[in-house]
């Protein structure tokens, strides 16, 4: 598939960055302490707020604030074994050379920073935190602030994500969303899948009004 849109939103973890093992480390921490199943808390985290998370299924009562600063200290004390998704390195030096590429994520920006850091990924100039939106994934509300940020709200637009919070964010912000990874989701049905972002080529021109474009070609035998 080529297209030629106005934006590419892209998310961080699982779709720029390969934080896995300690996302997984740091909700069995959070379970083991409150005598919580790990793999249900796991079976929704991905994409949402940690807030959204922990208020979910922390039990009734608790400091949900205290327990999310407890839980981002951790996080930014982790650093080993974070790696880019293949591919995402180059493809976002190449995005950052222009106004076009926004990082949407439900991290919060020290958190983000530093992931994007540690797997050798540069930070867009437009970045959309866990602290600048007040509905997290699936709300779309982190990607339509994003194309305000970039003044690209009359553009067509490209999301890459890989959960299914995001999946959906993205189609409820109207943009046309690539799947990273092997989520299995009804909202990824019939969106074009990539495994990871090698595949991914972008070329970057102007249009007739002098705002900077990109074409994305993006493999189309992983499309389900």
């Amino acid at each position: 598939m080529t297209v030629t849109v106005g934006a590419v939103l892209c998310d961080m973890d699982g779709t720029l960055v390969d934080s896995t093992a300690i996302v997984e480390q740091v909700w069995t921490e959070f379970a083991q302490q409150f005598g919580l199943d790990v793999e249900e808390i796991l079976a929704t985290s991905h994409g949402r707020l940690t807030e959204e998370t922990v208020a979910q299924h922390a039990p009734a009562g608790s400091d949900i604030q205290l327990i999310c600063d407890e839980l981002a200290a951790a996080e930014l004390e982790r650093t080993q074994g974070i790696v880019e998704i293949p591919g995402a390195a180059t493809l976002m030096h190449a995005l950052t050379s222009t106004d076009v590429v926004a990082l949407v994520t439900s991290a919060p920006r020290a958190l983000a920073e530093l992931r994007m850091r540690a797997a050798g990924i540069p930070m867009p100039v437009v970045t959309v935190c866990a602290e600048d939106v007040r509905n997290g994934k699936p709300d779309p509300e982190g990607f339509v602030k994003a194309l305000r940020d970039l003044g690209r709200t009359d553009q067509e637009v490209v999301v890459f994500e890989d959960s299914e919070a995001g999946i959906k964010a993205g189609l409820a912000a109207g943009a046309r969303v690539i799947v990273v990874g092997n989520v299995a989701c009804r909202a990824a049905d019939g969106l074009l899948r990539v495994t990871d972002l090698r595949g991914v080529a972008c070329d970057v021109s102007v249009d007739s009004t002098g705002r900077a474009m990109v074409t994305l070609t993006v493999p189309t035998n992983d499309a389900r």
